[in-house]
């Protein structure tokens, strides 16, 4: 009776969850990626980091398998809270990009959401898209045509 006190319903619950999941993978890529000596590499590293963390997570793998049709509304009528999120990680570090002149100039708004909608492919389809594939390949060759695509 609690978690429907908090809750709407299972699917309510379901999104509170990838949201929360998404936060701490999104907080370890960015942890992952400090390092990094420009913002662009920041991005690139984390960006990786992120897609690597969703592939291994077997929460996100459960509720694609299980409720693809819950993720539907996110893939086409809407931008969700952790895909925002995600978004405005993207703004923050391109946005420092500029700045420190790593990430060539552009409409930041514009910039981050074409990088969002380049990466979001990968979180639904990154199981079968490494049926034959090895995913650290694909990975690398992500992180290399964003580096080039962000290059002033």
């Amino acid at each position: 009776m609690t978690l429907y006190r908090r809750f709407p319903d299972v699917r309510g619950m379901l999104s509170a969850l990838i949201t929360r999941e998404v936060g701490t993978m999104l907080a370890k890529a960015t942890e992952a990626a400090r390092d990094e000596p420009t913002a662009r590499g920041q991005l690139v590293v984390a960006s990786v980091q992120m897609l690597r963390s969703l592939a291994a997570n077997p929460f996100m793998h459960a509720v694609i398998e299980r409720d693809a049709e819950m993720l539907v509304p996110y893939i086409f009528e809407r931008i969700g809270t952790s895909q925002r999120m995600t978004e405005e990680y993207l703004y923050a570090q391109l946005a420092a990009g500029h700045a420190d002149n790593s990430i060539r100039s552009a409409p930041l708004k514009v910039q981050a959401r074409t990088v969002f909608l380049l990466l979001q492919p990968y979180v639904f389809t990154i199981r079968p898209s490494t049926s034959d594939v090895d995913l650290d390949d694909l990975l690398t060759e992500l992180g290399r045509m964003l580096d080039v695509a962000l290059q002033p």
